[in-house]
């Protein structure tokens, strides 16, 4: 046993957190299908990239499935219809983080069936990697860990570059969600199918399924289901935040370490979350498109907590009435506590990318209504941070609003904004939001 987690411990990466989790409220709770919203609202705009081109128009009827929006080009995907209704409105519509956004106004036809009637059928086995990367686009596949990367674009990296391994993302390090531990556990076939899919369009060698060691369960029983003939296999990672970022859980299965300013596929791999390959072997064989996915509803603030799967496009509103909420409901984030976004308002929909809702109560510890302190260079969230940033001094040219120098002297660019420093500052300052503040305006000003 001292064996096992002297190994263990080996597989992880330095710094890091240690958040209380929060899980065993889903952890064992299996996935549900949540009733259909009254109207749906899918935004064009779901993942990075070019936004959807509508292929509907204001009173024409869909059925679950259907194409309603088309890609506009490589690096964008298309939209489908989640449910069979009326096309009421192609209008602005709320985001999480504030802009409206164009999106499609779906009214659900309650007294459908709501079976998926547009479908195509195909041999995977007998397709060609180039076939194999067209159906994913097709599919309007992202990564559903919340990077709402176009799922496609990965497979076919730059010229000169080789995919030899895919890492398949199972960490799921965020407090109170357990989405991905329910897929791991449920949809298990599916995932393998994707997996093989990935391997196939990448020509990688092998695949590696990172899973944190506070879900054994799934790790065992992923084991259990390995195909032997495949170079697929299920590694123990150490439970720290933030496991599952890319570079974090390349540095720790692989012990590589992804360029400055460089992408996976500058060291030979490609990684993708554990729900993206399920829907990708779910999905390819049947010839659907991505029109729901689980997603995990819990919080101090919800009367009962767990898995659902939800139509992309429902409104939060929707779900949180199907959970019940208490009366000190306090702030709702969308994703988990640590990354996600507190919306300003319940009628924004769930989008591709959306892995979770968590809704706290108003004396929440983990709500930020906390007052801002001075600086008292204790140094805990260099500590901290996994990517060996100086998050005080940033933090204090961001204050003297010296947002070039943060990236040109300090390496702005390389926080990929986890929250590690401001969940460890005694002074409770806001650095991460200063940060995300700090690129936004570089990105302005190069514009």
């Amino acid at each position: 046993m001292g064996l096992i987690s002297l190994f263990q411990r080996h597989r992880t990466f330095a710094h890091g957190i240690y958040p209380v989790e929060h899980k065993e409220m889903t952890a064992d709770k299996p996935i549900r299908r949540l009733v259909f919203a009254p109207e749906l609202v899918i935004p064009l705009a779901q993942h990075k990239g070019a936004p959807a081109v509508p292929l509907v128009k204001v009173g024409q009827e869909v059925v679950r499935g259907e194409p309603i929006a088309c890609a506009d080009g490589h690096f964008s995907v298309p939209m489908h219809a989640p449910a069979t209704g009326l096309i009421r409105a192609i209008a602005l519509a709320p985001t999480a983080d504030g802009p409206k956004t164009p999106a499609i106004y779906l009214k659900v036809y309650h007294a459908a069936s709501q079976a998926v009637l547009y479908d195509l059928e195909r041999d995977v086995d007998r397709m060609t990697a180039e076939e194999v990367i067209a159906a994913v686009q097709d599919a309007g596949l992202v990564g559903l860990g919340g990077g709402a990367f176009p799922s496609h674009v990965k497979m076919r990296p730059p010229a000169g570059r080789l995919i030899e391994t895919v890492l398949v993302n199972g960490c799921e390090c965020e407090p109170y969600l357990t989405c991905d531990h329910r897929i791991m556990l449920e949809q298990t076939a599916a995932l393998i199918r994707g997996i093989k899919l990935a391997l196939k369009a990448t020509g990688a060698k092998r695949a590696i399924i990172g899973v944190e060691d506070n879900k054994l369960d799934a790790l065992a029983h992923l084991r259990q289901h390995l195909p032997p003939d495949l170079p697929i296999s299920a590694q123990a990672v150490k439970t720290k935040y933030p496991q599952g970022a890319e570079k974090m859980l390349i540095k720790s299965l692989l012990r590589r370490e992804v360029p400055a300013g460089g992408i996976t596929a500058d060291i030979g791999v490609a990684v993708y979350n554990v729900g993206t390959l399920a829907q990708m072997g779910e999905l390819l064989p049947q010839g659907r498109g991505l029109i729901e996915r689980v997603v995990t509803v819990s919080g101090p603030a919800v009367l009962q907590p767990g898995n659902f799967l939800v139509p992309i496009g429902t409104p939060v509103r929707h779900v949180l009435e199907q959970v019940g909420l208490r009366e000190n409901l306090g702030e709702v984030i969308l994703g988990g506590p640590m990354m996600g976004m507190a919306v300003a308002s319940l009628d924004v929909p769930i989008i591709k990318s959306v892995s979770g809702i968590v809704a706290l109560e108003h004396e929440d510890p983990d709500l930020a209504y906390r007052k801002v302190y001075p600086c008292i260079k204790c140094a805990e969230c260099v500590k901290a941070c996994p990517v060996s940033l100086n998050p005080s001094m940033l933090g204090e040219l961001a204050l003297a609003r010296q947002y070039e120098r943060m990236a040109a002297e300090f390496n702005l660019d390389q926080c990929f904004e986890c929250g590690c420093c401001a969940y460890v500052c005694p002074s409770n300052i806001p650095l991460t939001q200063y940060f995300r503040i700090a690129k936004s305006i570089n990105r302005d000003n190069q514009k």
